[in-house]
Order: C-alpha cells, then sequence, then structure tokens
C-alpha cells in the first residue's frame, strides 16, 4: 500500500513538473500577431516594433499578421474564434475595445465576453491642429471661431467611430460648440485636406501629425492630455485653457481570446512588458510619437472600464450611432 502510494505520488509530481515546466517554456512555437489596420499606420509601427524585440528575446517568430475590415471588428472576431492557448494575440484599441460596443447595435464579437486584456502598449494622445494658413493662431481663436458660427464650422477625422472622431465630439461638448463631422478613411487624407485648406481643423495622433507639424503645414493648438507632450513642448493642454475634461488618446494594447488560460496571460504580459521597456523600442516608440506604458492585465482592465464608463455616456448623449 506505501510502495502505491509513493508511486502516485511520484506520478502527481512529475506530471506537476511537467505542467510548470510546459508553462515556462511558452511560447513553444510561432505567435500570430493581428493587427486590424493596414501596414504602415500607426498600430501597425507599434505591433511590428515590439514584435520584432519580443521575438528575439523568446526565440520564436512573431508573425504579424494585418486584417483590416469592420472597424477593426474583423479581426477582434477572428481572435475571439482562435484557440485559446496564446499563440494568436490582437493589436486592440480603444475603438475595438471600447466605442464600438456603443457605436454598433449588433457586433461579431464581445470585447468582455470574448477577449482577455494582456497589457496596454502605449497611447497615441489627441492634438488639435488646423491648416498652416487658416488664419487661426491658438485654440482660443478657434473656438472663438466655431462659436461665432455655428454649424459653418467643419472638422475633419480620421474616419467615423476613431479617437480622433470621438474626441473633437468631446471637445464641442465642453466647449459647447456646433460643428460638422466630416470622416476621411484614415488620418493621413483627412490631413491633406486640412493642409489644403478644405477644412479648417481635425484632431490627430503625433504618429501620424509629427510630419506636417514639424514641416509647418499645420498647426498644433492644444494637445488633449494630462500634461505637455515632450516633443512639443509650447503647445498647452486642454486643461491649461480651462476645458480640464478634454482628454483622449488612441490606446492601443494587446488581447487574447477570452479562454486563455491565466499564467499563459500572465507570461505573455511579462514578455510584451520587457520587450515594450527595451530601451530601443522604448526611444523608437517616444520619436514616433508614442507615450509606451506596459502595464498587468488587472491593470489594462480597469482602465478600459474606466473609458467605457467616460465614452458611452458621450457616444449615448450625442446619439452617434455607425449602424
Amino acid at each position: 500500500m506505501k510502495n502505491r502510494l509513493a508511486r502516485c505520488l511520484a506520478v502527481l509530481s512529475l506530471a506537476a513538473v511537467a505542467t510548470s515546466a510546459g508553462a515556462q517554456a511558452f511560447p513553444a512555437k510561432p505567435i500570430r500577431w493581428l493587427v486590424p489596420y493596414a501596414a504602415g499606420g500607426g498600430s501597425d509601427f507599434l505591433a511590428r516594433t515590439v514584435a520584432q524585440t519580443l521575438s528575439t528575446q523568446v526565440g520564436q517568430p512573431v508573425l504579424v499578421d494585418n486584417k483590416p475590415g469592420g472597424n477593426t471588428a474583423l479581426a477582434a472576431a477572428e481572435t475571439a474564434r482562435a484557440p485559446a492557448d496564446g499563440y494568436t494575440v490582437l493589436s486592440a484599441d480603444n475603438g475595438t475595445l471600447v466605442f464600438n460596443p456603443a457605436l454598433y447595435k449588433s457586433l461579431s464579437y464581445s470585447p468582455t465576453k470574448d477577449l482577455a486584456p494582456v497589457t496596454l502598449m502605449g497611447k497615441f494622445p489627441m492634438i488639435l491642429v488646423v491648416g498652416a494658413n487658416s488664419g487661426i493662431a491658438t485654440a482660443k481663436d478657434f473656438i472663438a471661431r466655431a462659436k461665432a458660427k455655428p454649424g459653418d464650422v467643419s472638422y475633419a477625422s480620421a474616419g467615423a467611430g476613431s479617437p480622433h472622431h470621438l474626441a473633437m465630439e468631446l471637445l464641442k461638448v465642453e466647449a459647447g460648440l456646433f460643428m460638422v463631422h466630416v470622416p476621411y478613411r484614415g488620418a493621413a487624407p483627412a490631413l491633406a485636406d486640412v493642409v489644403g485648406g478644405q477644412l479648417p481643423a481635425m484632431m490627430v495622433d503625433l504618429a501620424a501629425g509629427a510630419g506636417f507639424i514639424k514641416g509647418g503645414k499645420v498647426r498644433a493648438l492644444a494637445v488633449a492630455n494630462p500634461t505637455r507632450l515632450p516633443q512639443l513642448p509650447d503647445v498647452p493642454t486642454f486643461a491649461e485653457l480651462g476645458y480640464k475634461n478634454v482628454e483622449a488618446a488612441a490606446l492601443v494594447g494587446v488581447v487574447v481570446p477570452s479562454a486563455t488560460p491565466p499564467e499563459v496571460v500572465n507570461t505573455l504580459n511579462r514578455q510584451l512588458v520587457a520587450a515594450i521597456h527595451e530601451p530601443s523600442v522604448n526611444k523608437r516608440m517616444v520619436d514616433f510619437g508614442v507615450e509606451p506604458v506596459g502595464n498587468t492585465p488587472a491593470q489594462y482592465t480597469a482602465l478600459l472600464k474606466a473609458e467605457t464608463v467616460r465614452w458611452h455616456k458621450l457616444i449615448r448623449d450625442l446619439k452617434i450611432t455607425l449602424d
């Protein structure tokens, strides 16, 4: 009896060691990283920058796969249906995880039921810009002009339901403005029309707008960030101008299928955070206009909950829908 018990204990011990070793060995094969946007944008840059270092650190290929469509829903739904083993990850922004459930009556995925947060990689703070030849010198000038002619001032965005769109809607509410939204398919064509004078203004992130700002083609008036951006030290925050609630950014993180084991999520988190904090990666992100983060799954989850409360109220109050 004692020998049989000893053998059982030995088998259980070996099984526990094997399980532990298996968890520690993750990943043991290539990781597929879905990006819900076309190649060349901010989310694509961020994924490829982090993935390259992640691959080196874990000794496995990390394959970035661009799957645009459905306002990010196509890639999100594909991730939700993928095996919950940590080998399919998704770059998800606040459009995917926060805005879409309020903007659409039905979605092909549920951010809270189908996807599990791993880490927030970085923030793309929004910046109010106008054309260099618009005759507008400050944010106060812009707000005064919009107030003086309600409905006569239009603004561009990178797309309906994008962080750029909703950031300007937030400013409209806080400043008491009535402006007309003109959505584009991406920040680049929207910026081109602001530069050309077809539209006076837009909210843009630094990653998309830095070249236009540095080249003097658009003028940065205010940043929707708690603090001034180090890349634009002379541009005030909206809080400095009296609009403390005007804070908006594209938040890009990594999520996995919701049934992914916690130990795999935590391992992925440690690996991704290490890649984000690697000095060369960190510098590339900052130079590109991204504020690096790299937080825990719990911190990322809490942030998403807070953002959902804030933005869903705005979307409901303004009756914004994309159906």
